[in-house]
């Protein structure tokens, strides 16, 4: 297993003095990419704009309030978060847990576009990249370049991109497509005509909540699970990385919380492998197999988790 926490005492040395621990956590930033201080090229700044305007629209959310929106904001919610990013987005294209009929498949997915979040080439492109790079210097979003860039400071830092994946070839299967080619050619229109439509639908206050706070609150759901699930929690599995299960983070992303259950199982559909441990998006996968719409629908044996646990004093003995 690799060592990725360093302990931090008085007795350091100065190196060590230099770096900066994650508060509550035995995380350590080792890092040392710039964040401000360089070159930010032109997607950079199309990026910050962009992810600017919606936080200004959602500081309208008080003076523009009416059940109406907010019930907009909160079925958007569930459509990307659930339907888009967690289960289409992640479970179904990036790990290939399950299957699903083409229809619902690309249904599921222009949710997740809906999100704002890039389009599914990109998107999963960086997910296949981190879990194979995981919490290492390639790493797309690991703490070990602080909690600011693993949240989303790398979302502003093509460069970084560039630099660690020089030809991007992990997404071959989607590439292959048309309908992911389309909508990588597409996709800026689809977001600022979902703008549009809200705005068309209920003025201002559509597009305030259906489009600023309902972004807003998706992006920050998916960013902890990057960052706050690599530096807070607990892990129950032995792998080899930062990942950690976290609860209340679970209960905001559907499931996605179980964040070291992922990592030690990245094909599994369900991530939350206990009965405790709720797990919205596999409830959906599990009725969607009732239906007999989702197949092929992976989850770890016994033998699988038998491989992925802590060793016990008994084995240590051995």
């Amino acid at each position: 297993m690799r060592n990725l926490l360093v302990s931090v005492s008085e007795s350091d040395h100065d190196d060590h003095r230099k770096m900066a621990k994650i508060p509550f956590s035995d995380v350590v930033v080792t890092g040392t990419r710039n964040h401000w201080g360089r070159k930010w090229r032109r997607i950079d700044i199309q990026v910050a704009i962009w992810v600017t305007t919606v936080h200004v629209l959602a500081l309208y959310a008080p003076f523009t309030f009416s059940w109406d929106a907010f019930r907009l904001a909160f079925i958007g919610y569930l459509l990307t978060g659930i339907l888009g990013i967690t289960l289409a987005y992640h479970r179904l294209l990036a790990h290939h847990s399950l299957k699903l009929p083409k229809w619902l498949e690309y249904t599921c997915v222009y949710f997740g576009v809906l999100a704002a979040q890039r389009d599914p080439i990109f998107w999963v492109s960086m997910h296949r990249y981190h879990h194979q790079f995981v919490d290492s210097e390639k790493d797309a979003h690991s703490p070990i370049n602080g909690f600011w860039f693993s949240h989303m400071g790398w979302l502003f830092d093509s460069g970084y991109i560039l630099e660690k994946y020089k030809e991007r070839k992990n997404v071959e299967d989607l590439k292959k497509q048309a309908f992911y080619m389309f909508i990588r050619k597409t996709y800026t229109w689809h977001v600022l005509g979902c703008a549009a439509l809200l705005y068309a639908w209920g003025g201002f206050p559509y597009l305030v909540w259906g489009m600023g706070v309902r972004t807003v609150w998706v992006y920050h759901l998916t960013f902890l699970v990057n960052s706050a699930c690599h530096i807070w929690g607990y892990q129950a599995w032995n792998t080899g990385d930062l990942s950690k299960n976290n609860w209340w983070v679970a209960l905001l992303t559907f499931g996605e919380g179980w964040h070291n259950n992922h990592h030690a199982f990245e094909f599994s559909a369900r991530h939350g492998l206990e009965w405790w441990q709720i797990d919205i998006a596999w409830y959906i996968i599990t009725f969607f197999q009732a239906l007999g719409l989702a197949t092929n629908v992976k989850v770890p044996t016994e033998t699988h988790k038998l491989k992925r646990s802590f060793p016990t004093s008994d084995d240590k003995s051995k």
